[in-house]
């Protein structure tokens, strides 16, 4: 019922992937490397290699018409419990399909659509236009710095994206930078613990790998909600005290 990610994960695979070189520079005492295996770049991060990325080429993928049936993001929203007024931030935000979902939600607010790749930050501009909606905010990164506003964001979200950042530790000190205090991060990844669930293993991730990599940064485990047919939704909270620094 649920092959059809898994084929078209590597199809686009196949068009393009996004490979990170394993500089000195990217080993800052976090990372180990080993031989990539054929879906990590070979990098290791609390025991877990990272894997590919995949390139602006998938925008078809996420753009699917099926998605909803698949993956039901339309629960993914229903679940967020946003306020009006919240700005979100969506990590790794690709074709912006989950950025236009959450932005009738927070009109007085705003959704940041956030990734790497200028290509998918055009396809949302475009879609912006198109769609005539005025609260999504594209907002390039880089692989280390999610260059979020310091302390504004109420809600970040990452769906099926963090399993990929190459650097995932500068990522989400970035990211819990940007949080206000309380604010949350969400996290959708496919559910590691399955093997039932029919995506490449790199791909998906475990609530006890996630929960490892959060405290590191010093977030909170808040629930697991296990609504969704092939994913974990995984919510962590910023402390509203000062974390202190590592």
């Amino acid at each position: 019922m649920h092959c059809r990610p898994s084929n078209l994960l590597i199809a686009s695979a196949l068009a393009g992937v996004v490979f990170f070189s394993q500089s000195a520079g990217a080993d800052e005492g976090h990372y180990t490397t080993k031989e990539p295996s054929r879906d990590g770049i070979g990098k290791v991060y609390m025991g877990r290699e990272i894997s590919q990325t995949v390139s602006s080429h998938a925008i078809t993928w996420l753009e699917r018409r099926d998605r909803e049936g698949e993956e039901k993001p339309s629960l993914v929203i229903e679940n967020l419990d946003l306020e009006p007024t919240d700005v979100v931030a969506d990590i790794g935000a690709g074709s912006g399909y989950f950025s236009f979902l959450l932005a009738p939600l927070v009109p007085q607010g705003k959704v940041i659509a956030q990734d790497i790749q200028q290509e998918m930050l055009d396809f949302v501009e475009g879609s912006k236009k198109l769609k005539k909606i005025a609260n999504v905010e594209p907002l390039l990164g880089t692989i280390e710095d999610t260059r979020l506003p310091e302390g504004e964001v109420d809600l970040v979200i990452m769906v099926d994206a963090y399993h990929e950042f190459s650097h995932p530790r500068e990522m989400m000190e970035s990211i819990v930078k940007g949080l206000a205090p309380g604010g949350r991060v969400v996290f959708i990844e496919y559910r590691g613990e399955d093997p039932a669930v029919p995506i490449k293993p790199l791909h998906k991730m475990t609530v006890k790998q996630i929960t490892a990599e959060m405290g590191s940064v010093g977030l909170e485990f808040v629930e697991v909600r296990d609504f969704l047919p092939i994913q974990h939704f995984i919510v962590f909270r910023k402390s509203v005290n000062k974390i202190p620094a590592p």
